[in-house]
């Protein structure tokens, strides 16, 4: 279960309308959308991994403090929502270091694992990855696996946990899992999740984890939170992708999540490399 830590006026499909010189005159609706996830997780007795936008972060460190003291796990989202592919690696590796300096001061723990905005981290910007190492990060959710997307998706990425080698170390990461609607993949949360119904989303996962990987399901808090103020000047597609389903999805997540077992990424990881471990030895006796 991975939450991304975002007002709603921070999403990319509204960078045209909303400059990031407005977001503090924005009437802010993180706190109480996210405070509602909070309460859904743990009514649900769900630990999840948030990835924290660092702007969020410095201006709402209790909301921070809430997330932690509840026993979720603290990820990166970066500082400024800005896609990856749109900066510098000076640019990236700044707006890293903000967002964990940011994070940091708010509860005391320093993100290891980051998730890019966008999931922007594309063959066009996988540079990215030699500067997450760098800047001390061990694991990342930024490389989608799918085609056809107009923002992110590499199309012959690996879909399962794997470590990727980079120049300046080893980095794990953790694919967003896609799944199938009408034979057509689909990313697993998000607004496929409040567009389709919710049984799709949950056969997608089981079918994931048949084959032995666990599955990766992403949501936002402004996803809970249909009462959030309607914003001027989105394209049909981009309002489309935005407002549709809202007024359900708490709902939908809720009946997901009792059929469901979820943890946090760290949680999944460690199951995953753990069952590796059981059927490499299983095979050795069998050799044996």
């Amino acid at each position: 279960m991975t939450i991304d830590v975002e007002d709603y006026f921070q999403v990319s499909a509204m960078e045209d309308c909303v400059q990031r010189d407005q977001w503090d005159s924005m009437e802010s609706r993180v706190q109480q959308s996210t405070d509602r996830m909070l309460a859904l997780l743990e009514r649900c007795d769900v630990q999840g991994t948030f990835y924290i936008l660092g702007w969020v972060a410095e201006r709402f460190p209790q909301l921070v403090q809430r997330i932690a003291n509840a026993g979720h796990e603290i990820a990166s989202h970066g500082y400024w929502h800005r896609l990856v592919y749109t900066q510098t690696p000076e640019q990236f590796a700044k707006d890293l270091q903000d967002s964990c300096s940011a994070i940091e001061s708010a509860c005391g723990v320093r993100p290891t694992a980051y998730r890019a905005p966008s999931f922007s981290i594309t063959e066009k910007s996988l540079w990215a990855l030699d500067v997450l190492v760098e800047q001390g990060f061990t694991d990342d959710s930024s490389v989608f696996p799918i085609t056809g997307h107009d923002r992110y998706g590499i199309p012959n990425a690996k879909k399962e946990i794997h470590n990727l080698e980079t120049k300046s170390g080893c980095l794990q990461e953790f694919p967003p899992s896609v799944g199938k609607a009408m034979g057509c993949p689909v990313p697993v949360g998000g607004g496929y999740f409040r567009l389709l119904p919710s049984n799709v989303t949950c056969k997608a996962i089981q079918a994931i984890e048949r084959r032995q990987h666990p599955a990766m399901f992403y949501i936002h808090p402004w996803e809970v939170d249909p009462g959030q103020p309607k914003v001027n000047g989105l394209s049909r597609k981009a309002a489309f992708r935005h407002y549709v389903g809202l007024k359900n999805t708490e709902d939908k997540l809720q009946r997901l999540m009792q059929r469901v077992k979820f943890g946090t990424m760290s949680q999944a990881i460690a199951c995953h490399r753990q069952s590796e471990a059981e059927n490499s030895e299983q095979e050795m006796n069998q050799t044996a």
